[in-house]
């Protein structure tokens, strides 16, 4: 009889490992492509990752980093990656009326709260008015930074020179040197320039209302990869919730972080409350479309809006 537990238990044990190297042989791998590394809205897949949230639904990210929205939509549409993090709306909007195979799997973030334009200390632009005529900078093209740059136009009735400058890190070196009249920035990105004086806010994406209630930026996947793992990016996005909800309610998400991010616990914490809300990053509904359509069509985006058939097309939401 001992012999005979003692054979059970080890076929058990036996089993158990197998069933283990059985799942993780089974984890489905996504390759993952986000622009401007170190935003808070950007860590989701990297911090769910190393915190084992999206290895519990047996996905495995590889996770690269681009410059910016516009070139993370286009390794999505190349069939690259299998989702772009952070792509701007209008972009999306303008390459799927022409045929690109891309879909919004949710959106990365409603409202623009994050980002802001700047100047060094000594220039003299004091207020938007003071912008006409220089060159003021945007991430890529299609991206949500062009987007916020082209509405403050109209805003604050101002013609600009939009200028593409790659990332925040990549712009703060050309606003610094003067190679560009004003720079643009999301949380930590110049933080500490901000605070020791060395540059000034001036204008936020904030203070334009049209854009308050828009999906800016959106989370977009490969069409045809898309149909055949739909379960996969279901799994995804339930994970991606998952750890939204750990970022907001466990000290211990805002430590990983601000080491991610390569800055003070405190300095995350209150960025993460001021310029990132959690109802901002919910990524189950696209919000403000007829409106985001009419300003793609303004600036030439769109010819004209998309019906509801190529909406329903376009915005693919997996249900989780």
């Amino acid at each position: 009889m001992k012999n005979y537990k003692s054979a059970t238990l080890a076929l058990s044990a036996l089993i158990a490992i197998l069933a283990g190297s059985a799942q993780a042989q089974t984890a489905d791998k996504l390759k993952i492509a986000i622009g401007s590394r170190g935003v808070w809205e950007n860590s989701i897949s990297e911090l769910g990752q190393n915190a084992g949230i999206f290895k519990k639904h047996n996905l495995e990210l590889e996770i690269l980093y681009t410059q910016g929205s516009g070139e993370t939509q286009q390794v999505v549409i190349a069939g690259s990656v299998d989702i772009g993090v952070g792509v701007g709306s209008y972009g999306v909007f303008g390459a799927f009326s022409k045929g690109a195979p891309i879909r919004i799997i949710g959106p990365s973030i409603t409202g623009a709260t994050d980002q802001y334009w700047y100047v060094r200390a000594d220039s003299p632009i004091k207020t938007p008015g003071d912008m006409a005529g220089k060159t003021v900078a945007y991430s890529t093209a299609g991206s949500s930074t062009l987007a916020v740059v082209l509405s403050a136009q109209r805003q604050f009735n101002v013609a600009v020179k939009p200028t593409a400058t790659g990332s925040a890190a990549a712009t703060f070196t050309q606003a610094m040197s003067g190679q560009v009249d004003v720079g643009w920035a999301s949380p930590p990105f110049g933080v500490e320039a901000l605070e020791q004086g060395k540059i000034r806010t001036v204008f936020k994406a904030g203070e334009i209302p049209e854009l308050r209630d828009q999906s800016v930026r959106l989370l977009v996947a490969n069409a045809a990869a898309l149909k055949e793992r739909a379960p996969v990016y279901a799994r995804y996005m339930q994970a991606y919730r998952e750890v939204i909800d750990w970022m907001y309610s466990d000290p211990a998400a805002v430590k990983a972080y601000a080491a991610y991010a390569g800055i003070e616990e405190a300095t995350a914490k209150k960025m993460r409350d001021e310029y990132f809300p959690r109802e901002k990053l919910d990524p189950s509904k696209v919000g403000g479309v007829d409106a985001m359509m009419r300003d793609a069509i303004t600036f030439k985006f769109l010819t004209k809006p998309l019906d509801e058939k190529q909406l329903g097309e376009l915005i693919q939401i997996p249900k989780v």
